[in-house]
């Protein structure tokens, strides 16, 4: 089975468990919230969210004020939750679709103020990545910001215990690069869900962003457990202290 068919599957069969107005995941504390202030100022903005699973970031996004957002998943089950609770909550400005990115087709060039991927980047490939961000440059409008979060590359190979967030490596650093490490992050109710990365090293990203032709430098972020996350729920935040275990890039379409 392909990585993208993998993926569908995996989301497909626990999109349930991704369905949530409140943060309950790990990286619902350690990697969303930085993400959502990034992308301030958010007001009067037309937003593309790839990857946007059940519509949790995007709705974060709304609620700052976005002018609209679109969402695009790979998996039908978490789209079908993300318009559920657009209706539930009569939110009239999003739109959602279920498709592989790869599919996505640009028509209308320049036409969103704000794209954001959100842990999309961990299931596909270099070339995958390079595209992707390809089709990112195209539907920025001049001006506008590219933000996406990552797994941090070194965190598979500095943490070997499992729980609350873990991948399992195959290969080194260098020669593991396009290897799909699987792995799980969990919920703060203990409930895990699995998870996916298609490892890249620093390197590859920044190499990604140069080839699909953004000429900025990007401002890059290293996202980590706080002392006040643990001030929160030390036993769920505490063994993750002092790891690296997220990566953020904002760059500007001139």
């Amino acid at each position: 089975m392909g990585v993208e068919k993998n993926t569908k599957k995996l989301y497909d069969n626990q999109a349930n468990d991704w369905s949530r107005n409140e943060p309950i995941l790990l990286s619902d504390y350690s990697a969303r919230p930085f993400v959502i202030n990034l992308c301030e100022p958010i007001e009067g903005k037309n937003v593309l969210d790839m990857g946007c699973g059940e519509g949790y970031v995007g709705r974060q996004i709304l609620k700052r004020g976005a002018k609209h957002v679109d969402g695009i998943d790979i998996s039908d089950n978490m789209i079908a939750n993300a318009i559920q609770i657009q209706l539930n909550e009569n939110i009239e400005n999003a739109s959602y679709q279920a498709m592989d990115i790869s599919d996505f087709k640009v028509e209308q060039q320049e036409e969103y103020d704000l794209i954001i991927a959100m842990f999309l980047f961990n299931y596909l490939s270099i070339e995958e990545t390079q595209a992707t961000m390809e089709k990112a440059i195209r539907l920025l409008k001049p001006g506008g910001y590219f933000i996406f979060s990552v797994p941090h590359p070194l965190l598979a190979y500095l943490k070997k215990d499992k729980y609350p967030f873990y991948f399992e490596v195959n290969g080194g650093y260098f020669s593991g690069r396009n290897n799909l490490f699987p792995g799980e992050i969990w919920r703060r109710d203990g409930v895990p869900v699995n998870v996916q990365c298609v490892h890249k090293t620093v390197q590859d990203y920044f190499m990604c962003l140069k080839n699909a032709n953004f000429k900025t430098i990007p401002e890059v972020y290293e996202l980590h457990i706080t002392k006040e996350h643990i001030k929160i729920d030390e036993k769920f935040f505490g063994p993750l202290e002092d790891l690296p275990l997220h990566m953020a890039f904002k760059i500007q379409k001139l």
